[in-house]
């Protein structure tokens, strides 16, 4: 394998994800929801492509007895240290451990989106001077 090429999303409530990951989250939009017979639409990532669906499947999974971020799947994005920064900022205090944590070569912050789909937003980049809160480590997840 080479690469991940696409990734499907199933949500409850379309509209407000797709302004979410158009406005909050700035992804590429590929193919807007008019474009579709059914209730979709199709956003890039760097090289891979997501796709929101509004299918009726969605779990509604929220921060409700949330024990940690890493007791469910997501998907995590790579981005540059401003993005990271002001995207941690904006969504803190969704639900406990939400982060920041250190990855080892990298930095990570846990969210939901508006249908309660985890995400993580990631950073290579180091942070411009110094921490305002201590990073989380795996010895947190426990």
């Amino acid at each position: 394998m080479d690469a991940v090429d696409h990734i499907n999303v199933d949500v409850d409530d379309l509209e407000s994800c797709y302004e979410f990951y158009r406005e909050v989250l700035d992804l590429e939009l590929l193919r807007p929801p008019e474009d579709f017979q059914g209730a979709h639409v199709m956003f890039r990532a760097g090289s891979t492509v997501l796709t929101l669906a509004e299918t009726g499947r969605a779990d509604g999974w929220t921060e409700r007895g949330i024990d940690h971020p890493l007791d469910k799947a997501h998907i995590a994005f790579d981005a540059p240290r401003e993005k990271y920064d002001a995207l941690s900022e904006e969504l803190d205090g969704q639900f406990p451990k939400q982060g920041p944590y250190d990855w080892g070569e990298f930095e990570g912050f846990y969210f939901l989106d508006p249908d309660g789909n985890l995400l993580e937003v990631i950073t290579y980049d180091p942070p411009a001077g110094e921490r305002e809160r201590p990073l989380l480590t795996h010895d947190d997840v426990e």
